[in-house]
């Protein structure tokens, strides 16, 4: 009997040792581009797990806007240690729901088009957005928003609901034009040849020649230059300025593993993951690399920036996305 009490109470403590060494699991919310297989995801996974002795699993939730779309109706209940890809049209909300927490960072210096003081987000990379055009289909683009409305040119965009750049588009508009924004869409109604859910598929509608022009970054026409050789895509240079995108990282309140996430924010403003970015998410690093930039980034447009405060962005989201939503619905 002592025996098998000992036994007994050998295989206890053993048990308990083991699942005390357990391997712990960083859980990160983001958009779906970002974890495909050519996107920054892994790469940045497996710098992570070389330095944090821990796994790191990504949860792909549709684009930036669906992805607080989640962690709202989630809440406190969410399994996710942090969200990686809302952006500063999206970060009030986040905020005003409760869902992030202080990072408690000292970061380091920032290259970004504008300054950055946030004690609970963490920028990790930046463009503008633009029109990204094919130079052999429409040599002479449109100029500005309100040129491109004046025009017949066939364009797609995403939906602001869903989608990042299809809110920042919206956001463009609001910033561009303020009480004229529903006189810019109506003239764009008849352009648009379709709403997708995210930039993915509206990227890939664009390639496949659906329309002459698509909603995308100042930074698309890099990845045809460096992956293609191909020098026929363009984003064209609007004279209103082009509305400017940071994308953000937080810890979430209550994250489970609140030291790994804190770690992992820590590491996404490092040089092995600011450098992988360019090449990857296709967008600027919000910490330029000791090498610089690749060469393709060399000859792109840099445009006057339209950027609305955070605060000001959540309190004119609503009605603008409502402005847009009755236009197009006409």
């Amino acid at each position: 009997m002592l025996r098998n009490a000992l036994l007994a109470t050998g295989l206890a403590t053993f048990s308990t040792l083991s699942a005390g060494a357990q391997t712990p699991t960083l859980t990160v919310y983001t958009y779906d581009s970002f974890i495909s297989e050519w996107g920054p995801g892994p790469v940045i996974a497996e710098g992570f797990e070389a330095e944090c002795g821990c796994t790191l699993r990504f949860v792909g939730a549709g684009d930036g806007a669906a992805l607080l779309a989640r962690l709202q109706l989630e809440g406190r209940r969410s399994a996710a240690d942090v969200v990686l890809g809302l952006d500063t049209n999206l970060m009030a909300a986040a905020r005003a729901a409760g869902l992030v927490a202080p990072h408690g960072l000292r970061l380091p210096p920032l290259d970004l088009p504008v300054a950055w003081d946030d004690a609970d987000f963490v920028p990790f990379d930046w463009g503008w957005f633009a029109f990204v055009h094919d130079t052999t289909r429409l040599p002479d683009p449109p100029d500005s928003l309100a040129a491109l409305a004046a025009s017949d040119v066939p364009v797609i965009i995403q939906d602001p609901r869903s989608s990042t750049p299809g809110l920042g588009l919206v956001m463009w508009v609001e910033a561009a034009y303020g009480d004229r924004a529903a006189e810019i869409w109506e003239g764009l109604a008849d352009n648009i040849v379709t709403v997708t859910p995210g930039w993915s598929e509206a990227y890939a509608l664009f390639l496949d020649g659906e329309a002459d022009m698509v909603l995308s970054y100042t930074t698309s026409p890099a990845y045809h230059l460096i992956a293609e050789d191909d020098p026929t895509k363009a984003a064209a240079p609007f004279s209103e300025g082009h509305y400017l995108q940071i994308e953000v990282a937080a810890a979430l309140e209550g994250a489970p593993n609140p030291g790994l996430a804190r770690d992992f924010l820590r590491f996404l403003l490092s040089e092995p993951a600011q450098a992988a970015l360019p090449t990857t998410n296709w967008m600027y690093p919000a910490v330029t690399p000791a090498d610089g930039l690749p060469e393709g980034f060399a000859g792109l447009i840099r445009p006057e920036s339209l950027l609305l405060p955070s605060p000001e962005a959540a309190a004119r989201r609503d009605a603008a996305v409502a402005t847009w939503r009755e236009v197009l619905s006409r």
